[in-house]
Protein backbone atom coordinates (compact mmCIF):
# COMPACT_ATOMS: atom_id res chain seq x y z
CA UNK A 1 0.00 0.00 0.00
CA UNK A 2 2.72 2.34 0.32
CA UNK A 3 2.83 3.09 -3.10
CA UNK A 4 -0.63 4.05 -2.99
CA UNK A 5 0.08 6.34 0.28
CA UNK A 6 2.73 8.31 -2.22
CA UNK A 7 0.68 9.56 -4.25
CA UNK A 8 -1.18 12.91 -3.67
CA UNK A 9 -4.84 13.37 -4.25
CA UNK A 10 -5.76 16.34 -6.25
CA UNK A 11 -9.15 18.47 -5.01
CA UNK A 12 -11.42 19.35 -7.93
CA UNK A 13 -12.72 22.28 -8.24
CA UNK A 14 -15.60 23.31 -6.03
CA UNK A 15 -14.06 20.95 -3.40
CA UNK A 16 -12.44 22.26 0.04
CA UNK A 17 -10.29 20.14 2.25
CA UNK A 18 -9.29 21.02 6.10
CA UNK A 19 -7.24 19.75 8.55
CA UNK A 20 -8.18 20.29 11.89
CA UNK A 21 -5.91 18.43 14.37
CA UNK A 22 -6.73 14.36 13.67
CA UNK A 23 -9.10 14.89 11.32
CA UNK A 24 -9.40 15.79 7.95
CA UNK A 25 -13.05 17.55 6.74
CA UNK A 26 -14.28 17.32 2.89
CA UNK A 27 -16.60 19.06 1.41
CA UNK A 28 -18.56 19.20 -1.64
CA UNK A 29 -21.31 19.71 -3.77
CA UNK A 30 -22.86 16.29 -3.00
CA UNK A 31 -22.41 16.80 0.90
CA UNK A 32 -19.44 16.82 3.80
CA UNK A 33 -17.51 13.85 5.00
CA UNK A 34 -14.86 14.17 7.51
CA UNK A 35 -12.17 10.76 9.31
CA UNK A 36 -9.97 10.98 11.79
CA UNK A 37 -6.71 9.45 10.88
CA UNK A 38 -4.09 7.88 12.98
CA UNK A 39 -1.30 9.95 15.11
CA UNK A 40 1.53 8.83 13.04
CA UNK A 41 0.51 10.04 9.81
CA UNK A 42 1.40 13.62 8.91
CA UNK A 43 -1.86 14.95 6.49
CA UNK A 44 -1.02 18.35 4.47
CA UNK A 45 -3.08 19.99 2.13
CA UNK A 46 -0.87 22.10 -0.56
CA UNK A 47 -1.58 23.65 -3.65
CA UNK A 48 -4.94 21.90 -4.52
CA UNK A 49 -3.61 18.26 -3.22
CA UNK A 50 -3.57 16.55 -0.25
CA UNK A 51 -0.56 14.81 0.91
CA UNK A 52 -0.12 11.54 3.53
CA UNK A 53 3.58 10.98 4.69
CA UNK A 54 4.39 8.56 7.26
CA UNK A 55 7.05 8.43 10.39
CA UNK A 56 9.02 5.24 9.37
CA UNK A 57 9.13 2.45 6.67
CA UNK A 58 7.61 -0.65 9.11
CA UNK A 59 5.26 -2.97 7.52
CA UNK A 60 2.48 -0.95 9.67
CA UNK A 61 2.96 2.29 8.81
CA UNK A 62 3.54 0.98 5.28
CA UNK A 63 -0.35 0.02 5.55
CA UNK A 64 -1.53 2.38 7.55
CA UNK A 65 -0.47 5.03 4.88
CA UNK A 66 -1.79 3.33 1.73
CA UNK A 67 -5.27 3.07 3.60
CA UNK A 68 -5.09 6.47 5.02
CA UNK A 69 -4.44 8.14 1.87
CA UNK A 70 -6.95 5.56 0.26
CA UNK A 71 -9.85 6.68 2.39
CA UNK A 72 -9.30 10.23 1.89
CA UNK A 73 -9.49 9.72 -1.95
CA UNK A 74 -12.39 8.17 -1.54
CA UNK A 75 -13.95 10.62 0.63
CA UNK A 76 -13.29 13.53 -1.99
CA UNK A 77 -14.79 11.11 -4.79
CA UNK A 78 -17.69 10.70 -3.08
CA UNK A 79 -18.75 14.73 -2.33
CA UNK A 80 -18.46 14.72 -6.24
CA UNK A 81 -19.17 12.17 -8.10
CA UNK A 82 -20.95 9.81 -4.96
CA UNK A 83 -21.30 6.03 -5.32
CA UNK A 84 -23.76 3.51 -6.25
CA UNK A 85 -24.14 0.20 -5.21
CA UNK A 86 -27.13 -2.17 -7.43
CA UNK A 87 -28.76 -5.43 -6.59
CA UNK A 88 -30.98 -7.65 -8.17
CA UNK A 89 -34.00 -9.89 -6.44
CA UNK A 90 -34.18 -12.94 -8.60
CA UNK A 91 -36.83 -15.92 -7.73
CA UNK A 92 -40.63 -16.77 -8.62
CA UNK A 93 -42.61 -14.67 -6.54
CA UNK A 94 -39.69 -12.29 -5.28
CA UNK A 95 -40.39 -8.93 -5.37
CA UNK A 96 -39.11 -5.35 -3.95
CA UNK A 97 -40.92 -2.37 -3.43
CA UNK A 98 -40.31 1.31 -1.79
CA UNK A 99 -42.54 2.22 1.23
CA UNK A 100 -41.46 6.31 1.72
CA UNK A 101 -38.21 5.73 2.03
CA UNK A 102 -37.90 2.13 3.41
CA UNK A 103 -37.57 -0.84 1.35
CA UNK A 104 -39.81 -3.96 1.81
CA UNK A 105 -38.56 -7.18 0.14
CA UNK A 106 -40.42 -10.07 -0.59
CA UNK A 107 -38.43 -12.99 -0.42
CA UNK A 108 -40.07 -15.95 0.49
CA UNK A 109 -39.73 -15.47 4.75
CA UNK A 110 -43.08 -15.07 5.98
CA UNK A 111 -43.60 -11.17 6.39
CA UNK A 112 -42.05 -8.83 4.87
CA UNK A 113 -38.84 -7.71 5.23
CA UNK A 114 -38.18 -3.62 5.90
CA UNK A 115 -34.42 -2.34 5.60
CA UNK A 116 -34.76 1.25 7.47
CA UNK A 117 -31.40 3.36 5.54
CA UNK A 118 -29.13 5.52 7.53
CA UNK A 119 -30.03 9.19 7.27
CA UNK A 120 -26.95 9.75 4.19
CA UNK A 121 -28.28 6.81 2.04
CA UNK A 122 -30.82 7.02 -0.84
CA UNK A 123 -32.31 4.06 -1.68
CA UNK A 124 -34.97 3.22 -5.21
CA UNK A 125 -35.75 0.05 -7.29
CA UNK A 126 -36.56 -0.19 -10.53
CA UNK A 127 -38.36 -3.40 -11.38
CA UNK A 128 -36.51 -6.29 -9.56
CA UNK A 129 -33.02 -4.23 -9.34
CA UNK A 130 -32.25 -2.02 -6.06
CA UNK A 131 -30.09 0.68 -5.98
CA UNK A 132 -28.21 2.01 -3.30
CA UNK A 133 -26.99 5.69 -3.24
CA UNK A 134 -24.57 7.74 -1.07
CA UNK A 135 -21.16 9.76 -0.85
CA UNK A 136 -19.38 7.39 2.11
CA UNK A 137 -17.93 4.46 0.25
CA UNK A 138 -17.99 2.57 3.23
CA UNK A 139 -22.08 2.95 4.56
CA UNK A 140 -23.05 2.20 0.49
CA UNK A 141 -21.39 -0.99 0.76
CA UNK A 142 -22.38 -1.72 4.24
CA UNK A 143 -26.20 -1.07 3.51
CA UNK A 144 -25.65 -3.11 0.62
CA UNK A 145 -24.11 -5.92 1.96
CA UNK A 146 -27.10 -5.78 4.60
CA UNK A 147 -30.05 -5.87 2.22
CA UNK A 148 -27.66 -8.99 0.34
CA UNK A 149 -28.20 -10.66 3.92
CA UNK A 150 -31.63 -10.94 4.06
CA UNK A 151 -31.95 -13.50 1.33
CA UNK A 152 -28.54 -14.48 0.01
CA UNK A 153 -28.38 -16.45 -2.91
CA UNK A 154 -28.96 -20.44 -2.64
CA UNK A 155 -26.64 -22.46 -4.70
CA UNK A 156 -28.66 -25.08 -6.60
CA UNK A 157 -31.28 -22.32 -8.39
CA UNK A 158 -29.55 -19.12 -7.50
CA UNK A 159 -32.96 -18.11 -6.15
CA UNK A 160 -31.63 -14.43 -3.74
CA UNK A 161 -30.75 -11.21 -3.72
CA UNK A 162 -27.40 -10.63 -5.42
CA UNK A 163 -24.95 -7.89 -6.78
CA UNK A 164 -26.21 -7.11 -10.22
CA UNK A 165 -23.11 -8.74 -12.48
CA UNK A 166 -22.40 -11.04 -9.45
CA UNK A 167 -21.82 -15.16 -10.98
CA UNK A 168 -22.91 -17.63 -8.74
CA UNK A 169 -21.80 -20.67 -9.12
CA UNK A 170 -24.43 -23.19 -9.59
CA UNK A 171 -24.48 -26.53 -8.21
CA UNK A 172 -26.05 -29.88 -9.65
CA UNK A 173 -28.41 -31.63 -6.78
CA UNK A 174 -26.72 -34.91 -6.05
CA UNK A 175 -29.15 -37.74 -7.29
CA UNK A 176 -29.90 -41.08 -5.44
CA UNK A 177 -27.76 -44.13 -6.24
CA UNK A 178 -29.17 -46.77 -7.42
CA UNK A 179 -28.77 -49.86 -5.55
CA UNK A 180 -27.28 -48.55 -2.88
CA UNK A 181 -27.33 -50.13 0.49
CA UNK A 182 -29.79 -50.17 2.79
CA UNK A 183 -29.51 -48.29 5.89
CA UNK A 184 -28.44 -50.24 9.01
CA UNK A 185 -30.58 -52.58 10.83
CA UNK A 186 -33.49 -52.41 7.95
CA UNK A 187 -34.78 -55.94 7.26
CA UNK A 188 -33.44 -57.41 3.93
CA UNK A 189 -35.80 -57.21 0.79
CA UNK A 190 -38.28 -60.09 -0.05
CA UNK A 191 -38.48 -61.34 3.45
Amino acid sequence: MSRIGRLPVKLPAGVEAKVEGLTINVKGPKGALSFTFDKHMKVTIKDGEITVERPNDSVDMRALHGTTRAIINDMVTGVTQGYSKQLEVKGVGYRCEMQGTNLVLHVGHSHPDTVVPPKDIKLSTKGLVITVEGIDAQKVGQVASNIRQVRKPEPYHGKGIRYVGEVISLRTPSAKKKGAAAPAGAAPAGK
